[in-house]
Parts: structure tokens; sequence; C-alpha cells
């Protein structure tokens, strides 16, 4: 018996999940939340094997409360069932410690065949999600990457931050525009959990940011 938490936002598509488990002997669900601190508590609460996890969340990101679960809970195997297929996405939910990548285009059977090979340790990463993982992982060797539950865009973002630059000239040294930077500033605070500029520049220092021209993920500038 494997037992389950779903965690989706989508009353709908959270409904069809619990209904494809109910039917399946093999499978018990234990619990569903529609937010990522919700299954952060859960995660504590109903003990799953796994954790099916949607990213985009209110709240929390997935991304976020996969690195939370993962880090109090390192025997629960996260597998992302998502509709996001952008490489930061896939990276940064791996890097948080998810075991696979699913997107919600996968059928019944692909996902109830992913949740048995998580649960029995097995990586398992669904249609293209294989090759942008094995890429990028050939891509980038060796050096550890900080604050996980970020982007890859984000973290270039806090790293200029924490070099003292303001959101129009990291505009310009990115080539993005005023508005992006804003937005990305706005979701670097959510994830971080920080209220102003000050602490996210504090949480940046700790993980090693802004303090030398290096880039954040290991490309030259």
């Amino acid at each position: 018996m494997i037992r389950v938490l779903v965690v989706e936002d989508h009353p709908v598509f959270a409904e069809g999940l619990v209904a494809l488990f109910r039917d399946l002997p093999e499978v018990e669900v234990v619990g569903v939340a529609a937010t990522g601190e919700a299954a952060v508590d859960l995660a504590g609460q109903a003990a799953p094997q796994v954790v099916l996890m949607d990213l985009h969340l209110p709240g929390i990101s997935g991304v976020e409360a996969t690195s939370r679960i993962i880090a109090r809970h390192p025997e629960v195997a996260v597998l992302a069932l998502t509709m996001l297929s952008d490489d930061e996405t896939v990276l940064a939910a791996i890097r948080a410690g998810a075991r696979g990548y699913l997107l919600k285009e996968a059928t019944g059977e692909d996902i109830v065949r992913s949740l048995e090979a998580v649960a029995a340790g097995q990586v398992v990463f669904g249609g293209s999600t294989g090759d942008r993982v094995l890429a990028a992982l050939s891509a980038q060797p060796g050096r550890p990457r900080p604050l996980p539950e970020l982007t890859d865009r984000e973290l270039e973002v806090l790293d200029l931050v924490a070099t003292g630059l303001n959101n129009q000239a990291i505009a310009r040294r990115l080539v993005l525009s005023e508005k992006t930077v804003r937005n990305h500033v706005s979701n670097i605070f959510a994830k971080l959990q920080v209220s102003d500029r000050s602490a996210a520049v504090a949480r940046a220092r700790d993980a090693g940011l802004g303090t030398t021209r290096d880039h954040p993920l290991g490309r030259a500038d």
C-alpha cells in the first residue's frame, strides 16, 4: 500500500486524482492539500510515502514546499505533477529534492506507474523532462547551487540585488524590462519569506551571493 498526499489547488483536478486512486487497492490517499503550507503540515501529520505535488500553488510554491518537506522528512518521495514545463522550473524542482517530474498531460496509467516507481526509490521523469535534466546536469558540474527554491533567473536577480544594484540597473544588466525585474524581486521576497530588500540581501549573503564577480550559476558574466 502506497500512502499518497495529493497537493493540488484546483479542486476538480484534485478530485480527479483522488477518484483515480480510489479504485486502486495499492494506493491510499492520506490527505489532500490546496496550498504549499498545508502540504508541509500534512506531510508531518499524515506520514505519506509519496507527495504528488503541483508546483503552481497559492502561498509558497510547490518547489519551496518540496524543499521544506524533504528537509523535514527525507524519507518522503516527492513527485511533481504540473503544467509548468520550462527548464528553470524543472531544474528548481529537482534541486529541491523531487524524485520525479510529470506534466499534467500524463495519463492516469503514467501517474500510477510513476507513483510506484518513486515509492520504490526510483527516479522518474516524464516526456521531455528527462532529456532536460540530463543536459543541465552535464552542463553544470560540481558547484553546489544556493537557494534551490529560486529559479535560475531569480537567483541571478538576487545576486545582483546583493551587489547593491537597483531594479533599473539590474534590468539593464540582464536586458529585461524594469517591470520584469520588479516581478522577479517580488517572487524572491515571497519564496524567501522576507519583507524587504535588506532582508533579501542578508539571505543572499548567507548563501554566498553578491560577494564575488562569479555568476551564481557558475557561468561567466
